[in-house]
């Protein structure tokens, strides 16, 4: 059977004249309402107003226009049902055989600063889901189109043949509840925020809508598919290299969200390996940063992310190119610096267009058996007004800059997790450990391997010295002073064993574990 009625009502004009030409070349009435009508028929096409389909005319300022028995009769009727076809020849109800719909731009509005709560419920659309919902029930005879990019294929078998194939049906019907379904999960989701007496409060239920942005090669090892959902594109922009893998995007964004803790301070780079920094450097510039960084260890380095803070430039892009990096992220890259490193052509270099540390902030993670744990994002940051010198000796103004660089960079490493650093630099980096005595032998010998001295160092714990032993073995290894969260029923023992080697300690107050 041939498509014989359209009912088209669009927000998102893009390929609708050339779409709807097909249809009236194919004999296909044209239905519409409002702006979509006025455009087909500046585009010379005939159009029948939705209320003269109805015999009832537009209300409430639009709000009730496809709302009614001649336009729903008209989709969900079972075609060949007896029964079905009784009541639509009493009703005088012809069939609609094929919906266009795009809906109210209620997520573009409610992304714009300052929104107001009457311009997102005016953008809260009624007809077109319920339209669409009616269309995709009944896909085994009527055909709708949510999305612009499917014209082109339900344009070619309308032209070649009258009419869509089921196969085409099932998927566009599929398409629009996955569309529905997002559509009132942004609108829930503006609305709990709106209403809610405490912004912070967590919702009963969590609801996830995100598009696809790309299929994934595969996920963290071959055997496993993986895709890309979200919103990645408007924080991330690719500039060069091959596609990025599953490893890949997990790594770049740990590596944004670590030098995001530096925005708008001196030149700062970060090498990460795994999403743990295997070094961070700051200087004069980013060649004086990568300097620093890279001497952390020199092996670690190989097949890793690298980020800065600044735009790179051609003489750290030069250094960077002495060896093999997977992904560079930086706010910008000089003409100089993207001519060096696009030689390499399977080097991903990606321009941060905004941190995802500006994203919600919120974290999920999928803990299998259909759970999720939801928290706040750990997007504390410590000042030196909040720290608590808890030792005789206070730092020295080298040992609190330390302190406080070494506490952002501690952070963003997995627990337990112990770094040795100078004022400007890390020197010696143990993460993942199941005893944070191994995480501190770990960073002392790295630093050992890399010939960098810890005389005179700050070593930072993202948790508690539950022992004295952690704090003592630091202070052999020629620690000065520490930087810990405190906490312990310990703490007496390490800050007495801190006093009694001289050293300074601050406790925090925050601790920060990463898993």
């Amino acid at each position: 059977m041939k498509i014989q009625r359209a009912l088209l009502s669009v927000s998102d004009k893009t390929g609708l004249v050339a779409f709807a030409q097909t249809l009236a070349a194919s004999g296909v009435q044209l239905l519409s309402t409002g702006g979509t009508a006025k455009a087909l028929r500046e585009a010379g096409l005939a159009v029948t107003d939705i209320s003269e389909h109805t015999g009832f005319p537009e209300m409430l300022d639009g709000r009730v226009k496809t709302l009614h028995p001649k336009v729903h009769g008209g989709l969900l009727y079972i075609r060949g049902n007896a029964t079905h076809e009784a009541a639509v020849r009493e009703h005088a109800i012809p069939p609609i055989d094929l919906v266009v719909v795009n809906l109210y731009p209620f997520e573009q509005t409610v992304a714009k600063p300052n929104v107001s709560l009457h311009d997102a419920i005016e953008n809260i659309d009624i007809g077109g889901p319920s339209m669409l919902r009616s269309a995709a029930k009944n896909h085994d005879s009527v055909t709708v189109i949510v999305d612009p990019a499917d014209y082109t294929p339900v344009a070619a078998l309308i032209a070649a043949t009258g009419n869509t194939t089921l196969e085409l049906r099932r998927q566009l019907a599929a398409k629009v509840f996955a569309r529905t379904a997002a559509y009132d999960a942004a609108i829930a989701i503006h609305l709990q925020k709106e209403f809610s007496a405490n912004p912070a409060a967590l919702s009963p239920t969590l609801t996830i809508s995100a598009p696809l942005v790309q299929p994934l090669r595969y996920g963290e090892n071959p055997h496993q598919t993986a895709a890309l959902y979200g919103k990645f594109h408007e924080y991330f922009q690719q500039l060069h290299g091959k596609e990025l893998s599953y490893n890949n995007i997990l790594d770049l964004t740990a590596a944004a969200a670590l030098i995001t803790e530096y925005r708008g301070e001196s030149p700062t780079l970060a090498i990460l390996k795994h999403t743990n920094p295997c070094g961070v450097g700051q200087g004069g510039s980013l060649r004086e940063a990568w300097d620093k960084a890279f001497a952390t260890d020199r092996q670690a380095p190989f097949g890793g992310i690298i980020a800065v803070n600044q735009p790179l430039d051609a003489a750290c892009a030069e250094a960077i190119a002495e060896i093999f990096s997977e992904v560079i992220i930086a706010p910008e890259f000089s003409p100089e610096a993207l001519a060096i490193l696009q030689k390499k052509k399977n080097l991903r270099l990606l321009r941060i267009i905004k941190s995802p540390l500006d994203a919600p902030a919120w974290d999920v993670r999928s803990v299998g058996a259909a759970s999720f744990l939801l928290q706040q994002r750990d997007l504390k940051v410590t000042t030196a007004a909040e720290l608590k010198i808890v030792t005789q000796r206070q730092p020295t103004a080298a040992e609190l800059q330390a302190m406080l660089f070494g506490w952002r960079t501690v952070k963003h490493l997995k627990s337990n997790a112990i770094v040795y650093v100078g004022a400007d630099r890390t020197l010696g980096v143990g993460a993942g450990q199941m005893s944070r005595v191994d995480s501190s032998r770990i960073a002392v010998w790295k630093a050992g391997e890399a010939k960098l001295s810890l005389a005179g160092s700050v070593v930072c714990s993202d948790a508690f010295f539950p022992f004295p032993d952690g704090l003592i073995a630091a202070a052999e290894a020629g620690a000065s002073a520490a930087i810990q969260p405190g906490g312990s029923v310990k703490d007496s023992e390490v800050i007495a064993a801190a006093d009694a080697r001289g050293m300074a300690m601050a406790f925090t107050g925050v601790r920060h574990f990463r898993h």
